[in-house]
């Protein structure tokens, strides 16, 4: 071979080299995310996620896409976001809520399934057990049945004078059922009686709202769906309309001028479901990683509300609030 022909070769050959090596170098990870509302809605919850993300080493943008995809707040959509994300063949899915979830876990039986949300998911059918999830779902719980009693008893607690009350539930998700089962129950042991109204959509909350007043129902439960984490400001405009006190599981209900919310830590909830995400993204596999249950629980009262509403919140329930809002 000629010097010169021999050099041509020399660098023909270097500069294919790192294309090779690019070529060689796996893709960067997708996670697909199904939320009920828009991501700029949730971004505090979001940042939490990307930050037990952050703690297995996955950075977004730097080794790590997350796609982010909005229900609009109708649970309908869900099949068809989930089947979107196994098409499209995503490293992981992350569904919000118990009707996301159930949407994914029928969409695919191999990619991994990490859920948060408000229910017992040996209950509904999404695992096996909360040790051994099997298959390729686990993630994370404040298993929201039990705590919905505990919601009755704080609203009872809050207007003890009050002897009806209303459930507002959204008919879509599963949960609403044993949801209403749950707290039928523990309404006579408080001798309240016990209205359970439907909202599916956001244009749901008006008449329901105007349906709780003909009842007389002195006071609300929010039930556990992640529409009424969306609907957090409405609900909250329609209960000082109407003067009725709420209390929600959402803590985003009483920031945004709802009375009380009770419920687990969402933001450490979202931590530590973007740290399962990425020990599975190293490798672990669902099966092996027990569900987790949420072990704080956060009591939100709004003073301004309350004094809105024409309500003195006793001292017994002021010492054991979280957080005060004035």
């Amino acid at each position: 071979m000629r010097r010169r022909d021999f050099i041509k070769a020399i660098a023909g050959s270097a500069a294919a080299w790192p294309l090779a090596v690019r070529a060689q170098q796996p893709a960067m990870p997708v996670v697909g995310f199904l939320g009920i509302q828009s991501a700029d809605q949730i971004e505090d919850q979001l940042r939490a996620f990307r930050q037990g993300l952050s703690e297995i080493g996955y950075i977004e943008g730097r080794n790590l896409a997350i796609e982010y995809q909005s229900a609009d707040g109708q649970n309908d959509r869900y099949p068809t976001m989930a089947a979107n994300f196994v098409r499209r063949q995503v490293s992981a899915i992350v569904p919000w809520g118990l009707p996301a979830t159930l949407a994914a876990k029928a969409a695919t039986t191999t990619i991994p399934i990490v859920f948060l949300g408000g229910f017992d998911p040996v209950a509904v059918g999404v695992v096996a057990s909360l040790n051994r999830p099997g298959g390729n779902v686990t993630g994370v719980t404040e298993l929201g049945i039990e705590l919905g009693r505990k919601r009755l008893e704080l609203l009872h607690e809050l207007v003890p004078a009050v002897t009806a009350v209303a459930l507002l539930v959204n008919p879509t998700n599963p949960i609403a059922e044993i949801t209403t089962t749950t707290i039928q129950a523990a309404a006579p042991t408080l001798g309240l009686q016990l209205h359970v109204l439907h909202a599916s959509v956001e244009r749901d909350f008006d008449p329901a709202f105007a349906t709780l007043v003909n009842l007389g129902a002195g006071g609300l439960v929010i039930g556990g769906d992640v529409l009424f984490v969306s609907g957090s400001e409405q609900i909250a405009k329609l209960a000082i309309r109407h003067t009725v006190p709420v209390i929600s599981q959402f803590r985003s209900f009483a920031a945004v001028g709802g009375l009380i919310s009770y419920g687990g830590d969402v933001i450490d909830q979202f931590r530590r479901v973007g740290n399962y995400t990425g020990r599975i993204l190293k490798g672990e596999k669902p099966a092996d990683l027990p569900v987790q249950q949420s072990t704080k629980f956060e009591l939100f009262i709004n003073l301004k509300t309350a004094k809105s509403l024409g309500l003195t919140i006793p001292p017994s329930l002021l010492v054991r609030a979280d957080e005060v809002i004035e």
